[in-house]
């Protein structure tokens, strides 16, 4: 099989995946601009989003099984209000700063839940789920506290209609393959 990239997988080779919400502009490039900003690379190859399900392999065979659980846990929940603001950071445990959310907080739990829930996920995680938008991940403490402190005062309220399943092949950005509106 070649991969949309030109590489070649086999069938036997997992298949990366991730979902998420994506931010709209103007606030998704003011964040993915801020985060290149603090020098944290990751900015060129992830654009600004809420994660519901972090990178996770998977084996291609199980690939339409979970896009079809994906369209059934988006017709199960209604499109809600994102409402982000302020920082906050997960230091000193990872070195991550980013843009809490304020309201939407149960909404997020409840679709990473049923998301997780989709056949062929094996995922370990070594923290319990927290919805947040990155805004620096690794980078020089000093650059981590300049993010924390000028998104201090940042607000902003998404309508989430939906959500994208995007597949990564280990180069590049990750690309998006499907979107999924909520209730139906």
């Amino acid at each position: 099989m070649v991969r949309t990239d030109g590489s070649q997988q086999t069938e036997s080779s997992p298949t990366r995946i991730g979902v998420a919400v994506d931010i709209p502009e103007p606030w998704g490039g003011l964040l993915t601009r801020r985060r290149a900003e603090a020098g944290d690379p990751q900015a060129a190859y992830v654009p600004a989003h809420l994660t519901l399900l972090g990178p996770t392999e998977i084996a291609p065979e199980y690939l339409p099984a979970v896009e079809a659980h994906l369209e059934k846990v988006a017709a199960d929940h209604p499109p809600y209000t994102l409402h982000l603001r302020g920082t906050g950071t997960f230091r000193p445990i990872t070195e991550v700063v980013f843009v809490a959310v304020a309201a939407g907080i149960s909404e997020c739990e409840l679709l990473a839940e049923a998301i997780n829930a989709a056949p062929g996920l094996r995922r370990e995680t070594r923290f319990p789920y927290h919805p947040h938008v990155t805004v620096a991940h690794d980078v020089d403490p000093t650059a981590l506290d300049r993010v924390y402190e000028d998104l201090a005062g940042f607000e902003a309220r998404i309508e989430v209609a939906g959500f994208t399943l995007f597949s990564h092949s280990g180069e590049a950005r990750w690309q998006p393959r499907r979107d999924y509106l909520l209730g139906g």
